[in-house]
């Protein structure tokens, strides 16, 4: 069994649909309650017994590199005050995997952002997670397509059924069922415009062979005018194989701005310093409106 070590984050988009905020501060820093976005999907991929963090990122991203870093000054003020439940919890920040750091100088896609990691993941299996996708389940999400490429032995996508006149909005697979949650892929399209294969979307968790490096170098650009990750994962499915998996869990998406109130909301109702309040909150604003 070949273990997944490493974790590719693509994080690297201007994050336009955050403006003005996102102008000076990275969107995968912008908090859900109180913890930077990006970090639950590095917590997710450290619970998915991930050792390495490759962040794939622009310019003006350094933020993010501070933030899983040790904060000495903070660190001392907080000892000083005895405040030490905060020490420990930055402190556990900055041990949470090994990140390393790849500048993609030009926005060119997906696609192209997994290929900038091609020499710090070398030649193993590894995983990819997309900041804007939370996954929250009783299994942390990559951990589930971990195990399912252990069992097949071929690149995993994961998969969410959507509404219909929603699948214009994702990457589309469709294929023969091999198991409850497991289809082997036989068509994935990106963005269809009309006649989408099926509802399945294609949600931005991946575990992927280091033979993709090689497709993505010959990868035409797609789809708005980017090397599309979603036109390898074609050329996988046809040469090597392409599983989809129907996760266990609730996706958020982090990356639309409903959807990231929505996030809010709901990982504070999980959170039982806060359950009471929002919930008090949620009822009253409900009566007003009503």
């Amino acid at each position: 069994m070949v273990p997944i070590r490493k974790c590719v984050i693509p994080a690297a988009g201007l994050g336009t649909r955050f403006l003005p905020a996102t102008k000076t501060i990275p969107k995968e820093m912008l908090p859900i309650v109180d913890k930077p976005t990006i970090q639950y999907i590095v917590e997710e991929a450290v619970a998915s017994s991930i050792f390495e963090i490759i962040l794939i990122q622009g310019r003006y991203k350094s933020a993010i590199e501070d933030h899983f870093d040790i904060a000495f000054e903070l660190e001392r003020v907080l000892e000083e005050r005895g405040k030490t439940s905060d020490h420990s919890m930055l402190r556990a920040i900055s041990t949470l995997a090994p990140l390393v750091s790849i500048r993609q100088k030009r926005p060119l896609g997906l696609g192209h952002a997994v290929l900038m990691a091609a020499s710090a993941v070398g030649n193993e299996p590894f995983a990819v997670a997309l900041g804007d996708d939370l996954i929250c389940g009783p299994i942390p999400g990559l951990r589930q397509l971990i195990d399912c490429y252990q069992r097949h032995r071929k690149a995993v996508v994961a998969l969410m059924p959507v509404p219909s006149g929603q699948t214009h909005l994702y990457g589309v697979a469709a294929g023969r069922k091999i198991g409850d949650r497991e289809t082997l892929i036989e068509e994935i399209v990106e963005k269809p415009k009309s006649n989408p294969p099926s509802n399945l979307a294609v949600i931005g968790r991946y575990v992927l062979p280091p033979s993709v490096f090689s497709i993505l170098r010959d990868t035409k650009p797609g789809v708005g005018g980017e090397i599309q990750l979603t036109d390898a994962l074609a050329q996988l499915a046809r040469t090597e194989g392409l599983i989809g998996y129907e996760f266990d869990g609730r996706r958020d998406d982090a990356g639309d701005r409903f959807g990231y109130l929505k996030a809010n909301i709901l990982y504070a109702l999980e959170r039982a310093d806060l359950r009471e309040q929002m919930l008090e909150f949620i009822q009253e604003l409900a009566k007003r409106q009503g």
